[in-house]
């Protein structure tokens, strides 16, 4: 019996097991090809030489790609200070207006990323219109906040908010009002309910959300690009300089590769760190 329920989930698995393979496991397979190529090199045909690897490691690409996780963990860190309020409004005390809550997020997901990030620009640049409106009234200018290091970050805040948000206040509406009373009744602390039940029973929309916006932001260059300048030079915008205006498909795949590398196994580590079946609630 057990035999064949095995067998039939094989078999309803295997159409998402060929998709997913055609779409996901494909391209990395390519990209991984191409990695190991010569450069300048545009046919699989060759033999590999890893190359473009030891050019990573010889012109100091490292510098990039610390930037851009340094940038993702800040705004993940900043993402969930910001979002935890919020999603707690969501799943516990605005439950009627939950649904507009949702709609008024997932509106902004219906414009593209760059179109609100170069209205960003334009809020934010000398003469715009926060700096424009401040010296039309008071006479008094000021330097435009672009192209630094806190207005990446902003930038990152500000695209990757829905997708922490969400899972966040997914995370919370699992944390029965309940336990939350129970521990009021004992005499516990706000701070100490906190701590010991709700950050503990929402992990798994923790851990989602931190996942989702650790890995987008580290992959992200329109911020950089938009609202940094070149203030900062992440990964990604590497990889896009490699495969374009360098023509150099190997040393962007091995960028690729080496990002692709380091997110995997920080998220690998993440979920292997949790004890995923007592936060699922199947174990007691």
């Amino acid at each position: 019996m057990r035999r064949r329920e095995r067998q039939l989930g094989a078999l309803y698995a295997l159409p998402l097991s060929v998709f997913l393979g055609l779409t996901f496991l494909a391209p990395i397979l390519l990209v991984a090809g191409f990695s190991m190529m010569p450069e300048k090199v545009f046919d699989l045909a060759h033999m590999p030489d890893f190359s473009a690897y030891r050019t990573v490691l010889a012109q100091g690409y490292w510098k990039s790609v610390a930037w851009s996780l340094v940038l993702a963990a800040l705004a993940t860190l900043i993402l969930l200070a910001v979002c935890w309020p919020l999603a707690y409004a969501m799943a516990k005390v605005f439950r009627r207006f939950t649904l507009v809550l949702t709609i008024g997020v997932v509106m902004t997901l219906f414009v593209s990323e760059n179109i609100r990030l170069f209205g960003w620009v334009l809020t934010l640049m000398k003469g715009g219109l926060i700096e424009g409106y401040v010296r039309h009234w008071t006479g008094i200018g000021f330097d435009a906040p672009l192209y630094n290091v806190p207005v990446i970050v902003f930038g990152l805040v500000y695209v990757y908010l829905p997708f922490m948000l969400f899972p966040l206040a997914q995370g919370i509406s699992m944390v029965p009002d309940d336990a939350r009373q129970a521990a009021f009744d004992l005499g516990a602390t706000r701070w100490q309910i906190l701590r010991e039940i709700e950050l503990p029973l929402a992990m798994p929309g923790i851990m989602v959300g931190s996942l989702l916006s650790f890995v987008l932001a580290a992959g992200a260059m329109a911020e950089s690009k938009l609202l940094g300048g070149r203030a900062v030079i992440t990964i990604a915008d590497e990889v896009q300089t490699a495969f374009t205006y360098g023509q150099n498909w190997p040393l962007g795949s091995a960028l690729a590769m080496v990002l692709i590398a380091i997110i995997g196994t920080l998220a690998i580590w993440a979920i292997s760190k949790a004890d995923l079946d007592a936060m699922m609630g199947r174990k007691s």
